[in-house]
């Protein structure tokens, strides 16, 4: 039996019956009922050139497989997902048979059509364009996006597919995934429940956020790789501040240039100390570690030349 989660419904993932067998007697399907989840997702194919070239079957043959699939499940009561593979590829070559393939699956029941981008290459505005076309058809209740980041648009299409409709967000955390990676649920999350075209109309509440960067962390932690520093949210240097004129400006108001407060999704401020640093970065450091010191004090100024000369031969203090 899976274990009891308070927020998290396990899901067993498969794909649609082989040609030639029935539902009921694919090993495959039979294995996901067996699994005891309350939800299932199956991944078939909607773009008639995998289902010609990958599949080697006819298009009436593979409608049949999702028809026939989708019915098992909602026959047995199970939240059932279907994960539109090679969707948006498909949607632009051959509308019509792409739209077939998520209506078969809609009209027997399925809760969540997914819509995926697996080759990773479409771009916002196409996204944008199709999940709305889409969403005609399928309510956008109903609707789901699966993003790879071939392109590095796997969360801005993402978050396209949302405003376009789209309500279920599959991703990763960290974007971990084949190629490139997948959407980046540690970017999405923040974005959903803090930016204002989204939380004003979504009212999406995420009461840990605040563990968002520990979550991060943890996992390159355990997959022994070093954290991006540069990770949006909750990388070290998402609010590192390096130039003076910047530092003295969020010495003053950290709104200056952040977008968001560090501490919300558990990351914290740096000012670093280097070769573009001011007065302002030396005096912000001295104070973190409370040293009191008036900032027109020469020993300042003294203390800023003695960093850009050293940084200026090859010494780094920017981790320092």
């Amino acid at each position: 039996n899976p274990p009891k989660l308070d927020n998290t419904i396990l899901t067993a993932f498969g794909m649609t019956k082989k040609t030639g067998r029935s539902a009921e007697n694919d090993p495959g399907l039979s294995a996901l009922l067996n699994s005891k989840t309350s939800a299932i997702c199956l991944v078939g194919k909607s773009w008639d050139f995998h289902v010609d070239v990958a599949l080697g079957i006819t298009k009436e043959e593979n409608l049949e497989n999702i028809k026939e699939s989708a019915k098992l499940f909602v026959k047995n009561k199970k939240e059932f997902m279907f994960d539109a593979e090679h969707f948006f590829d498909g949607y632009q070559k051959n509308p019509e048979y792409a739209l077939n393939c998520i209506k078969t699956a809609y009209d027997e029941g399925a809760r969540w059509i997914v819509l995926c981008d697996t080759n990773g290459g479409t771009l916002p505005n196409e996204v944008g364009e199709i999940v709305s076309q889409v969403s005609k058809k399928i309510p956008g209740k109903n609707l789901g996006i699966h993003a790879h980041n071939d392109t590095e648009n796997a969360v801005a299409n993402s978050l396209t597919a949302v405003l376009a409709g789209a309500r279920q967000v599959q991703g990763t955390i960290n974007g971990l995934g084949e190629r490139c990676g997948n959407a980046n649920l540690i970017s999405l999350i923040p974005t959903l429940v803090l930016k204002k075209s989204f939380s004003d109309n979504f009212k999406i509440k995420i009461n840990k956020i605040k563990t968002l960067t520990e979550c991060s962390r943890l996992l390159d932690e355990i997959l022994n790789r070093k954290s991006n520093r540069r990770a949006a949210y909750v990388g070290p240097s998402a609010f590192a501040h390096k130039g003076g004129l910047h530092v003295s400006a969020v010495s003053k108001d950290p709104k200056t240039y952040e977008h968001i407060d560090p501490s919300v999704v558990g990351n914290v401020r740096n000012i670093i100390v280097s070769d573009q640093a001011g007065k302002s970065n030396i005096m912000s450091r001295l104070n973190k570690y409370g040293i009191k010191i008036d900032k027109n004090d020469p020993k300042v100024q003294t203390l800023l030349n003695e960093v850009k000369d050293r940084e200026f031969i090859g010494y780094s203090y920017d981790g320092a």
